[in-house]
């Protein structure tokens, strides 16, 4: 057996899209198919607007915060929920009070074949 680290400690800040309060962990790359990473979002933390390069899960499992797009404000996510933004679909996220987030990006996996929406 071997364990691994995902913390903040060994994540990376990102600052790009005007990003704040932000720390990914690289968590695995599913061959040429997928990459899962972790999310720390500080309280007022946020991942700035730009654009999905491929389509993107993003999986709340701690605290709360909020999700937009080009076709929507933003709307409210807490853990247990999760948002997917299609290919090039701008969005943006963000936490008043601090968030956990475990983001899939792959080029095929359809969420909506395996969990309800909300």
């Amino acid at each position: 057996m071997k364990i691994f680290r995902f913390d903040p400690e060994v994540g990376k800040s990102i600052d790009r899209y005007n990003s704040s309060g932000f720390i990914i962990s690289r968590i695995v790359q599913l061959f040429d198919e997928a990459v899962v990473n972790c999310a720390y979002l500080s309280s007022g933390g946020i991942i700035g607007f730009h654009q999905a390069t491929l389509p993107q899960l993003f999986l709340v499992v701690q605290g709360e915060g909020w999700v937009s797009s080009e076709a929507s404000n933003k709307i409210s996510i807490k853990a247990g929920q999760a948002a997917y933004w299609e290919i090039e679909e701008r969005h943006e996220s963000g936490t008043n009070t601090g968030m956990i987030v475990i983001i899939i990006e792959g080029s095929r996996f359809d969420p909506a074949k395996l969990m309800p929406l909300v």
